[in-house]
């Protein structure tokens, strides 16, 4: 079956049978666990409300990283478990994560020695999965690798690695391995309802968006993978059932490579006020975050706060020489992180970024918190639970030396194409096939009309918002060149979907007043996240 919407969704409703598995969320979590349950040879049915990767899982800082900065907190086993996904990760999915330098500028004293020590402490830890050794700079070495960097009071530097990934990439890749070993996933169905038979749950009530038509899904256990929404799915199965999820949200900037014009990434391991600050090369642009602001409410598509967007603005200036002026953002976006409470604690930066499983009494299974480096643990430790819970026969584990849908170690030369792994062959064919697939969308973007196509055929894109701002990550590249791209991109979508012009201009006006709030400056960019 290929990784058709309509052919997925057919399946899912024609089932006479329970699933082993419902999983509802398509993020990180739900997918990672898709794949888990799938690839031991469980029967899973995966709905996502939403796109694939909508939410949290992309808008992370793009890395995969072991954790470098809980060394300081003494936490070893957390940061062995991110090392040991950091390798897996690069090993099973070469074509998406790979090794990046990160340098750590001193400026003063004391700084040198306890990131020296603590790097080496780091290197043994990582073992043979460590990705290079660390080394301490000297202020000239620092500057040779960071030309941009602040150089007033700078005395020297340490150097470490740790990984990078494009994030919603990688959960197409994992939504389409999960169906090549006969997971059924879905886009745009959300789950309304859970069925109930003698206070057990057997079964999930579904909407279908685009129809609007309601069905069932019977399942033996219902997985319940929403992210910073699974409270309100807790709800569904005790009303007066307490929340476990503390908000928090981490904004980033996109600036112009010229700012940082190498290619290690600059980490600042403690700001003023605590947080860890990146600044991070991706797709020949600059990533910098993140901030760690507790909210009162989550929203599908949260807003960066002024004051988010000034902490960033101000730390640039501090550590690169060139300042970055509100012209300079090509885009700012935010994400929602499930912090899992520990206790009454109000603080985000003190609650739990461990994963967290709960079943409730009536068998539905909650797994929340943890982050994109350990997504295939938290799939193998959900289903783990979830083989009790349905009373399905307990099977061993695939994915830790499991290949990605993509997976490939060939040379790829066109970089627009190098996210797609195996399948760039594809996309060349068609071009070549056809060469007004070639050209761009947009001068300042890098996509093509037949990735577009490509997006909608073999990726389940529905709409212009789902090719650009996650098949393609052109929202968070260059916010403006992507509303003027999105014309052509709803008129290629339309013909290829059999849709009429009123849907190509509906979808036009949705993304442009969606892409509005990923402009610097502009209020919709500003605003309080709506629940």
């Amino acid at each position: 079956m290929s990784f058709s919407r309509s052919e997925h969704l057919a399946a899912i409703k024609a089932r006479t049978e329970p699933f082993d598995f419902i999983i509802v969320g398509g993020g990180a979590t739900g997918l990672g666990a898709a794949v888990d349950a799938a690839t031991r040879g469980h029967s899973v049915a995966l709905i996502e409300m939403a796109d694939f990767a909508k939410g949290t899982s992309s808008r992370s800082t793009k890395l995969v990283h072991g954790g470098v900065r809980y060394l300081k907190q003494g936490n070893v086993s957390l940061v062995l478990e991110a090392l040991r996904e950091r390798g897996r990760l690069a090993k099973n999915a070469p074509h998406l994560a790979h090794d990046l330098a990160f340098v750590i500028p001193n400026y003063k004293w004391w700084e040198g020695p306890f990131y020296g020590i603590g790097m080496k402490v780091y290197d043994q830890l990582a073992g043979k999965l460590g990705l290079g050794p660390s080394r301490i700079l000297s202020r000239e070495e620092t500057i040779e690798a960071i030309p941009t960097v602040e150089t007033e009071h700078l005395t020297g530097g340490v150097v470490y690695h740790d990984g990078q990934f494009d994030d919603s990439r990688l959960a197409i890749d994992l939504a389409q391995t999960a169906a090549e070993h006969g997971a059924f996933l879905v886009n745009y169905t959300r789950c309304v309802g859970l069925l109930k038979e003698n206070t057990f749950i057997t079964g999930v009530r579904a909407i279908d968006n685009e129809t609007g038509e309601e069905f069932t899904i019977r399942g033996k256990a219902v997985i319940n993978a929403t992210g910073v929404f699974v409270d309100a799915l807790r709800k569904q199965d005790v009303p007066d059932a307490k929340s476990i999820v503390a908000v928090s949200q981490g904004i980033h900037i996109v600036l112009p490579k010229e700012f940082l014009p190498g290619k290690a990434a600059i980490m600042i391991p403690k700001t003023e006020d605590g947080r860890v600050l990146f600044a991070v090369p991706w797709h020949d642009h600059v990533v910098v975050g993140t901030t760690d602001t507790p909210l009162p409410e989550h929203s599908l598509e949260p807003r960066a706060l002024p004051e988010e967007i000034a902490f960033i603005m101000e730390h640039c200036a501090r550590y690169l020489t060139r300042d970055p002026k509100p012209e300079d953002v090509l885009s700012v976006y935010a994400g929602l992180r499930p912090l899992v409470k520990a206790g009454d604690g109000q603080d985000t930066a003190a609650l739990s970024r461990d994963h967290t499983i709960l079943v409730s009494e009536s068998g539905l299974i909650t797994v929340t918190g943890g982050k994109w480096t350990t997504y295939r643990k938290m799939g193998e430790d959900v289903i783990d639970q979830a083989e009790m819970v349905a009373g399905v026969e307990s099977r061993p584990c695939h994915t830790v030396d499991l290949p990605i849908h993509g997976w490939t170690h060939q040379p790829i030369p066109e970089p627009n194409l190098q996210v797609y792994g195996s399948e760039a062959a594809n996309i060349r064919a068609m071009i070549t096939k056809d060469g007004a697939l070639g050209q761009r969308v947009h001068p300042a973007l890098g996509l093509t009309r037949a990735e577009v196509l490509w997006h909608v055929r073999e990726e389940m894109a529905r709409t212009v918002e789902d090719v650009l701002a996650r098949r393609s990550r052109s929202l968070l590249l260059n916010a403006r060149a992507s509303q003027q791209a999105a014309l052509i991109v709803a008129a290629i979508m339309a013909e290829e979907l059999g849709k009429d012009s009123a849907w190509e201009k509906q979808q036009v006006d949705d993304y442009q007043r969606l892409s509005q709030g990923y402009i610097f400056g502009t209020p919709e960019s500003t605003l309080q996240p709506q629940g």
